[in-house]
């Protein structure tokens, strides 16, 4: 093959082929006698493999390495693996559309574009004019959007608290405290309170790591006043016990 053969083959340009020459990431093939380079499978394999590091992030010394540690696999080896690689993006593609279609077909809301799970969990809770409410499906909307609708499963888990009507009563009790200082005697009944509406479900698939103490965490509580915050905080602390304790019984 000349070089813009193997180029079109693996999706490249020429261009590419003698930038990765020049650096030494693509040793550069034997000279036909007429000058131009003859390629064979083996570099087109190695090209492609260069071609998918780069797709995913990698710099052209990160590639170098991974090539260093790829050294003396077989071609088959290396296309077989590059296939299954290429098949995990067709199904990650498919998933996104999915979701993008189904965003496509939901009624407009005025949280945004919203993922399918999340919809269907605020689709199910009874309506209120509650502000804490309100700030709730802000935050939620807002989850959703940074984790790219990741957390169908934390949603699925939360649909008994939001279809419960006895939650209004605690966003009632929440609001009520929108005025009040970080000391209201209400604040730790009504932590608890929260905390004890939560399902186990719910808390069994909260990520390992979350946090209310910093990144995106700390700026949502943050966005609460004085006594609404401590009250959060606090029913943040008891799940997080509730769901230790789960997993020191179950060791």
């Amino acid at each position: 093959m000349r070089i813009g053969e193997i180029a079109a083959l693996v999706g490249v340009t020429s261009r590419a082929v003698r930038h990765y020459h020049h650096i030494g990431l693509l040793p550069e093939p034997a000279r036909r006698a007429n000058g131009y380079r003859a390629y064979t499978v083996r570099d087109a394999v190695l090209l492609a493999r260069i071609r998918r590091l780069t797709e995913i992030g990698l710099s052209l010394d990160e590639v170098r390495d991974v090539l260093a540690d790829d050294a003396g696999r077989e071609p088959a080896e290396v296309l077989g693996e590059l296939d299954a690689d290429l098949a995990r993006q067709e199904r990650e593609i498919r998933e996104r559309r999915r979701v993008l279609a189904a965003l496509l077909e939901a009624p407009p809301a005025s949280d945004g574009p919203l993922s399918p799970g999340l919809a269907a969990l605020l689709e199910g809770a009874p309506a209120t004019g509650s502000p804490a409410a309100a700030k709730d499906r802000e935050h939620l909307a807002l989850l959703d959007a940074a984790g790219g609708g990741s957390g169908a499963e934390v949603y699925a888990a939360l649909r008994p608290l939001a279809e419960d009507p006895g939650v209004a009563a605690l966003y009632e009790r929440l609001d009520e405290l929108a005025g009040a200082g970080a000391d209201d005697p209400r604040i730790a009944p009504l932590a608890a309170d929260l905390a004890a509406a939560v399902p186990d479900e719910a808390l069994a698939v909260i990520p390992e790591g979350a946090s209310l103490t910093t990144g995106v965490g700390r700026a949502l509580l943050d966005d609460y006043p004085p006594a609404q915050r401590e009250v959060v905080r606090l029913a943040m602390e008891a799940m997080t016990e509730r769901l230790r304790g789960a997993q020191r019984r179950s060791s």
